[in-house]
């Protein structure tokens, strides 16, 4: 008991490192997030759907080979028209990963339990050197 009063600071600064190195990790299950090679094998073993959540300009701009285009203020509306099967994967996709997120939750709000957002977005789907096209 003595070595936890005399050493309070040093325990605390071990549980909030601790919780730092533990917090993306539980934000990135929350959000259900996936590495584009994920994605990849998700597209080429279960059939994937591939959707882009960006504005169609961003979209013309360069988007991954076969992506749909589901612009985020449309989403809740067009989804359901778009993906008939609830039961496939599907990967959402923006710039960098922030509106995918917010489409996951109302993918899921939806019924479409396999939705996961593509960690990174298109940029780190670029980095990766995997195919994009325009339109």
């Amino acid at each position: 008991m003595k070595f936890l009063v005399d050493n309070w600071v040093l325990i605390l600064i071990a549980l909030s490192s601790g919780g730092m190195l533990f917090w993306p990790m539980l934000r990135g299950a929350g959000q259900g997030s996936l590495s584009v090679q994920g994605a990849v094998q998700l597209i080429n073993r279960e059939k994937g759907v591939l959707v882009d959540v960006r504005d169609p300009q961003e979209y013309a701009a360069g988007h991954p080979v076969g992506a749909r285009n589901l612009p985020l203020e449309q989403f809740e509306a067009k989804l359901p028209g778009a993906v008939k099967n609830k039961g496939v994967p599907l990967l959402l996709i923006c710039a960098g990963g922030n509106r995918a997120s917010r489409a996951v939750a109302i993918a899921k709000k939806l019924g479409y339990e396999k939705a996961q957002a593509v960690a990174g977005g298109l940029k780190a789907w670029k980095e990766a050197n995997l195919p994009v096209e325009n339109t």
